[in-house]
């Protein structure tokens, strides 16, 4: 191997200065052109420190500060997590698995209970949600809407904005009215928390959402054009982004006027490819033009806004053939992560957003028609909040991004292909750095075996040298890189991984990464023959002098230790070759005091260097080891607050003498102690109903015609009832009793209708579970038929009460208005004649501040608080469960029980709830006031629901109420619901209570 004197040089020179602390900024390495290296992260601990800073990007990536900053994203909705202090639970385990980003939507129906009516507090307090995410480490990128989709009920539209005039997604001026008033209420939060201004760390913002409407005519270009205008006017002076709904070269820079600004409008897609498809190039190996991704906007870096870490289930769950989310994160597993993400950063993707990361819940009424309660998504952080192994490629990757400057700026280089294996291998390199990566990606569910031809200082070669090549396993993707630095040091070539790299005062640390078994080849420049001793793990070395290169083999097996002392550099080199399973505890971390490497526990949250003393804290999920690699005036270490006895070791660490404890043991009681109360006194024809709604009105804003015939408008939303059940109610006048009555309703997924005639049930009509081929449908409308009994004719009055339950609003992706398509009742007939008129009753979403509007919905239970903690329930029946009930109808179900976890544990609690499919029944589930979910007995696939943390008093007592709604058809009732613990840890942050105003007399 014949290496020049320049080549050396340019590797080693000075790489010190260059690629010293991650924490601070880089220095330009020798002949590299500005902007150089890559920016960190904003510093954890506060919410921007008042330093203000530029955001800009070219054609690689972002720039912060003038400096490079790969985006690696993940999203999180802070509003299917209501319980504030587990934010930052979440913002933990996303900052230390790699992604120095969080991408949110805000979505406007959370906040907006009544036109011109606001709320940032409680549970809807994003301007906490931004400090904890300056605070953890993380930049942002908003993404308010005014639309958003999102699965959520009306894509994020307010119930209140179904019924007003305009059409959405345009420049129609009456609803930019209301967009802008929302525009202006949630920019002004975000505002206070942009880098550029020092406030906080939010750093893109993105105008509108998959808005592929109007694109080539004034309707559209115009209401982009107003977005960015308005957006602007509100002080946002962050990039502006939209993502294409696919790879359709919509809403370019170019494509709406800006106001004559330019450069500062980013092009961004989103993609979601099926797991078992061939990852798409959606960028510099790709078809190339405006339908080719990324290279759509040749001259903004590529811009994943969503791509897909999961996907949806609707109710029914045929996404996944009934396995529900699991069967999402095991088809979308670690391995998917490496073939499809590392093919996209192969591809030029410099900005890059997971969706979901964390995916959590749609509590209350916040689903959309086309899932149930679960948001899982099959997600890296599942419902519970527990890390899966889907992070640790991320974590690897992010890292790789963040210490290896060279990735951040790479453009294509010649096409090469693997020997001995079919592969497809995507070589790229850095103009300036010299550098070369490899992504070799096998697309067989075979393993592979090849060797590679590379560029590198000493000219090409093939790798890896030793017999028997490297491994790809099947269906996984691998990077090769040549031409590294190392900090002090250069790296020619290595087969594994690059994963993390840090500059010490004592030791420079590099971390290699790949899969258990896998042989690895890597290759040090070292003028002389240095001093190599293996301290753990089994490594073959050898020097080649006349080269000037020291090859280091080993098969990955656990945590392999390599000290490298010597060989032009004063300053030894800790080379760490570790598998997935040992990688699984490493956690690399950045301090202003420079970089430390903790290995042991289940995660890391924060590491602060005070002086000696190195204070960490975080989780773990049973005893574990500790030892920490550290700048090295560090001689103390702390845990969780308590100190650690610690011994030095000859790897430069400090090792704890014994295990970290583990979470304490979480007992968790039966739930007895049941009381039982039947309701739906509306059903009954001496109910009082003159307080309710008239249905009086001719006309409606909805999407939907108003049928002929009939006296009024129906549609539940016309008159302010928006979530969850409504009632109507009508009284029959005259001697001939109608015999066959028909009643049309339109709803969600799964909605339904209830009648009773006199008192007495007539029966229940129900849309259908969706098949696969419909589970996006989202308005669905269906036409009960009942025969009023014979004994239940002849003179007059007669009531006919109605129960509907619309499951939700439909979202709006076409820009079509199919938010406003109506819900509840939307034509009546008694033998072909409209009764005379109807009484609405239902909740019109500002009953419960505290909660919000979609918590809770119109049933009589919920009107009168018997969801709510403290209700004197005293005189309600006790039950046993399991208990059968076969009235049609609405029955509750209340207990209270009390947790004593340990408050050193974080424990992850669901309520379980298992019964005979048969039986067909749903329930409301209520815990200390708020409305968790619904289960659905007979249509699944959910059975287990997440209690956050907060909501649920870990140390103290808890009151559940279940709303059972059955349908008459079979047995129902309620099963042994049972309180289920779904993950536990020492460690958790904080928990603070949430708000749960208790019963008051009405």
């Amino acid at each position: 191997m014949d290496l020049s004197r320049r080549a050396f040089s340019a590797l080693t020179g000075s790489a010190a200065a260059a690629l010293a602390l991650p924490a601070v900024a880089h220095a330009a390495e020798p002949g590299a052109a500005s902007p150089a290296g890559t920016a960190p992260s904003p510093a954890a601990g506060g919410p921007g420190h008042g330093t203000a800073h530029t955001v800009s990007f070219d054609r690689y990536s972002l720039l912060v500060d003038g400096q490079r900053v790969p985006i690696w994203s993940g999203e999180f909705h802070p509003f299917r997590l209501p319980s504030p202090s587990l934010w930052l639970d979440v913002l933990h385990k996303m900052k230390a698995n790699g992604y120095n980003a969080v991408s949110i939507y805000v979505s406007w129906n959370f906040h907006s209970p009544a036109p011109g009516v606001y709320d940032f507090t409680g549970v809807r307090d994003l301007d906490r949600f931004l400090d904890l995410a300056a605070e953890a480490g993380l930049y942002v990128i908003a993404r308010p809407g005014p639309y958003i989709n999102a699965e959520v009920d009306g894509g994020g539209y307010p119930g209140w904005l179904a019924v007003t005039p305009g059409r959405a997604r345009t420049s129609d001026p009456d609803y930019l009215a209301h967009a802008d008033e929302y525009l202006t209420a949630v920019n002004a939060v975000i505002g206070r928390h942009l880098y550029t201004k020092g406030q906080g760390t939010v750093v893109l913002y993105q105008l509108e959402n998959e808005y592929a409407s109007f694109v080539t005519s004034a309707t559209g270009k115009d209401y982009m054009a107003h977005l960015y205008a308005k957006v602007r006017a509100d002080g946002i002076d962050v990039p502006l982004f939209h993502n294409d709904k696919g790879r359709n070269g919509y809403w370019v820079p170019g494509g709406f006027d800006t106001g004559g600004e330019q450069g500062r409008y980013l092009y961004a897609f989103d993609g979601y490819p099926s797991p078992s498809s061939t990852p798409p190039d959606w960028g510099y190996f790709g078809t190339g033009g405006a339908k080719g991704g990324s290279t759509a906007s040749p001259d903004t870096p590529g811009f994943t806004a969503e791509f897909g870490g999961g996907w949806f289930d609707p109710w029914g769950g045929a996404e996944f053939g009934g396995l529900g989310y699991g069967e999402s994160r095991r088809t979308r597993d670690a391995a998917f992560e490496r073939r499809f993400y590392l093919t996209n950063l192969a591809n030029g993707i410099k900005v890059h957003n997971v969706y979901m990361t964390f995916g959590g819940t749609s509590w209350g009424w916040l689903p959309a028609p086309v899932v149930y309660t679960s948001y899982d998504y099959g997600a890296a952080i599942d419902e519970a909040r527990n890390q899966t192994s889907k992070l640790l490629p991320m974590r690897q990757i992010g890292a790789m991004l963040a210490t290896f400057p060279d990735l951040a700026e790479l453009d294509r280089a010649e096409d090469t292909a693997a020997v001995g294996a079919t592969l497809r291998v995507y070589h790229l390199a850095n103009p300036e750095r010299g550098s070369h990566l490899y992504f070799l990606r096998n697309d067989s569910t075979q393993p592979a075996v090849c060797t590679l031809p590379v560029s590198t200082a000493a000219g090409a070669l093939t790798v890896p040298a030793a017999p028997g090549g490297m491994q790809v396993a099947g269906k996984d993707m691998k990077v090769v890189a040549t031409n590294l630095s190392l900090g002090r040091r250069a790296l020619l070539y290595t087969t594994a991984q690059p994963m993390w790299r840090a500059s010490g005062d004592t030791q420079d640390i590099a971390l290699l990464t790949g899969r258990p078994g896998d042989p690895v080849e890597t290759v040090l420049l070292c003028r002389t023959r240095p001093a190599v001793t293996v301290t753990a793990g089994s490594a073959q070395t050898s020097y080649d002098a006349e080269a000037g290169t020291l090859r280091v083999n080993a098969v990955l097996d656990g945590l392999t230790r390599i000290r490298v002392q010597g060989g032009g550099s004063d300053t030894p080199l800790l080379l760490l070759l570790a598998d997935d399973t040992a990688a699984a505890t490493l956690w690399p971390r950045d301090t202003p005091e420079g970089p430390v490497l903790v290995s042991g526990p289940a995660l890391l949250r924060t590491a602060e260097v005070h002086g000696v003393n190195l204070e960490l804290t975080g989780d773990t999920a049973a005893p574990a080891p500790l030892e920490v690699w550290a700048p090295g005036r560090v001689k103390h270490l702390d845990w969780n607050g308590h100190r650690v006895t610690a011994r030095a070791t000859r790897d430069g660490s400090l090792a704890a003498d014994r295990p970290l404890p583990g979470p304490g043991t979480v007992r968790l009681p039966a739930l007895t102690g049941w009381r039982y109360a039947a309701e739906n006194p509306e059903s009954e024809p001496g109910y009082d109903d003159r307080s309710w709604r008239v249905c009086d009105l001719a006309s409606s804003a909805s999407s939907t015609a108003v049928p002929a015939g009939q006296p009024a408008v129906l549609f539940a939303d016309d008159y302010g009832f928006h979530y969850g059940d409504v009632w109507y109610r009508t009284t029959v006048e005259g001697a001939a009793g109608p015999q066959d009555l028909q009643l049309t309703y339109q709803g969600g997924t799964l909605g339904l209708l209830m009648a009773w005639w006199d008192g007495r049930p007539l029966g229940t009509h129900r849309l259908p579970t969706p098949t696969k081929a419909q589970d996006t449908v989202a308005s669905w409308t269906g036409t009960a038929q009942f025969t009023v009994p014979d004994d239940l004719r002849g003179d007059g009055p007669h009531t006919l009460a109605v129960l509907v339950r619309p499951m939700a609003h439909a979202e709006d992706g076409g820009a079509n208005d199919a938010f406003k398509a109506a819900r509840g009742l939307l034509a009546a007939t008694l033998d072909g004649a409209a009764p005379a008129a109807w009484r609405i009753q239902g909740a019109t979403g500002t009953e419960d501040p505290v909660r919000g509007p979609l918590n809770s919905g119109g049933l009589h239970g919920e009107r009168e608080g018997w969801h709510l903690p403290g209700l004197p329930d005293h005189g309600w029946t006790p039950v046993a469960l399991p208990h059968t009930d076969t009235r049609q109808g609405v029955a509750w179900y209340r207990t209270g029980f009390t947790l004593d976890v340990d408050r050193g544990t974080d424990a992850s609690i669901g309520l379980t709830l298992t019964d005979d499919p048969a039986r067909a029944y749903r329930v409301q589930i209520f815990l200390n006031g708020w409305n968790l979910g619904q289960y659905a007995n007979d249509v699944g696939p959910q059975h287990t629901f997440v209690l956050p943390n907060g909501i649920l008093r870990t140390g103290g007592p808890n009151t559940l109420a279940l709303a059972v709604l059955s349908d008459g058809s079979t047995p129902a009732g309620l099963p042994a619901p049972a309180l289920t613990l779904l993950g536990a840890a020492a460690g958790g942050v904080r928990v603070e209570d949430v708000p749960s105003p208790g019963y008051r007399r009405r």
